[in-house]
């Protein structure tokens, strides 16, 4: 079910094969149904070896999603962390990328470190190897003390060997859960997960991924994901329901994720957003798609910690 709230290195192993398919879109949900042709694609950034083309394309319409979602995972993060039972949390980023998540949660960097490191002029003279390179002991100096394992999962087989090679991903499996079975070292991999995070690509997801993932876990889950109000998230809530997890929307504040790269994207926006009975005044009308977060969890937990306690100063 889903309830609105209404509040204002080292160890790494890149389990590669099976990629490919939508539902794993990387940061950004792009274009191709089921949002239509109206949608301006960017599937040529998402699978390179490096995230130099990412950042330079993402870039240019201010992709903010990561941003917006640091601080909310670094507070999901600790406490699930304080209430893990049987030893070390792990988290689990669903749509990973080339681990912007991971870096922005266990590391002091901020998304605009991010942009200005891989659109430098220096970035743009290495080869991959010279960056993955500079990239490990860039992120090694700026690790934070309360850092977390992160395990990676994208259909995207060279972002997610990026992630790996510079340290951001303990482990990462290029895998579509929505079209072939989890192998077994990813199950075996997602035991210690206690929160679930998603950034990008919920258009695109259905319980299929989530099911074996919050199967496999020997910890209680908590599900985190910023979704583009132009989709529903109400089956992918329903199918974390039987799993004992009840879904709250954050009806405001909504999240800037990036400007719109034509009048024809944003007509569609709008016109998507209005049908769900969503008003984009202010939003989409304004030249940007937002996001709504939405955090899944037991319901002891939601009346114990309310949601607006992952949300202040966002």
């Amino acid at each position: 079910m889903t309830r609105p709230a209404n509040t204002s290195g080292n160890g790494m192993r890149h389990d590669g094969g099976g990629g490919g398919g939508r539902e794993t879109d990387r940061e950004t949900d792009r274009a191709a149904a089921p949002d239509g042709p109206a949608m301006t694609s960017f599937d040529e950034i998402y699978d390179r070896p490096d995230p130099r083309d990412f950042f330079r394309g993402l870039g240019r319409w201010q992709y903010r999603t990561p941003h917006h979602a640091q601080d909310v995972f670094r507070r999901l993060t600790a406490a699930r962390r304080r209430a893990a039972a049987s030893g070390p949390l792990a988290v689990l980023d669903v749509c990973c990328s080339y681990g912007i998540n991971a870096a922005l949660l266990n590391h002091d960097l901020t998304l605009d470190d991010l942009y200005a490191h891989y659109t430098s002029p220096r970035a743009a003279a290495l080869t991959t190897a010279e960056l993955i390179e500079r990239d490990r002991a860039f992120y090694a100096a700026r690790r934070r003390p309360d850092a977390v394992p992160v395990i990676g999962l994208d259909a995207a087989a060279g972002a997610i060997a990026y992630a790996c090679s510079v340290g951001l991903l303990d482990e990462g499996f290029a895998v579509n859960l929505e079209t072939e079975p989890p192998g077994a070292r990813l199950l075996a991999a997602v035991r210690p997960v206690g929160l679930i995070t998603v950034t990008g690509g919920a258009s695109f997801l259905s319980p299929r991924t989530f099911r074996p993932l919050l199967g496999a876990a020997r910890e209680e889950v908590w599900v985190a994901a910023f979704v583009l109000r132009t989709g529903s998230y109400r089956t992918i809530a329903d199918g974390l329901a039987p799993f004992g997890l009840i879904t709250e929307k954050v009806a405001e504040p909504t999240y800037p994720q990036r400007l719109f790269t034509s009048a024809a994207e944003q007509r569609h926006a709008v016109d998507a957003v209005t049908a769900l009975g969503e008003d984009p005044r202010g939003k989409e009308d304004a030249g940007w798609f937002h996001t709504a977060f939405h955090l899944s969890r037991p319901s002891r937990d939601t009346t114990a910690v309310p949601l607006s306690t992952f949300l202040r100063d966002v």
